[in-house]
Formats: structure tokens, sequence, C-alpha cells
């Protein structure tokens, strides 16, 4: 989180970013959320038809602007323990 920041500030951007968070969710986008303990930090399972859709979501973020992401395309595994259920 950018340092300086009001707590007001901080607290309407997160709200926003929660929100934002829902809608993704809500539409298929967001599939999964982690937090990383001791940082400010996440790791998300996004789905997306392909790298504008997944940009344009990402890019929808109310944090997205002091975000540093990272991507990590996924194909399927052909031993994935969801195949045997």
């Amino acid at each position: 989180m950018a340092a300086g920041w009001r707590p007001a500030q901080r607290q309407r951007l997160v709200q926003a970013e929660t929100f934002r968070a829902g809608d993704l969710a809500a539409v298929g986008t967001l599939k999964r959320l982690w937090k990383i303990p001791g940082r400010w930090a996440s790791w998300g399972l996004r789905a997306a038809g392909d790298a504008t859709e997944l940009h344009a979501a990402t890019n929808w973020l109310a944090l997205y602007p002091w975000l540093d992401v990272e991507v990590h395309p996924l194909a399927k595994h052909p031993s994935d323990p969801t195949e045997y259920s």
C-alpha cells in the first residue's frame, strides 16, 4: 500500500477493491483468492478467455495503479486430481 495514505483514503480503496473482487467472482473471472501472510499481497486464480480479457479485469481493480501484477498462464494437467473425482 502506498506510503503516506490517509486512513480514509485507504479504507475507501480497500472497500472498492472488495466490491470489484465480488463482481469479478460473480461473473466467474475470479475463482479463488488467497492472502500471503505477513505481506500486503495476495494470489488469485482467475479465468479469462484471453490475455486482453484478463488485463481488462485486472486493470478494473481499484488498487491496480499500486499493484505489482504477475501472470502465470496455466493449462490442464493430465494428472490433476479433480479429473478423477
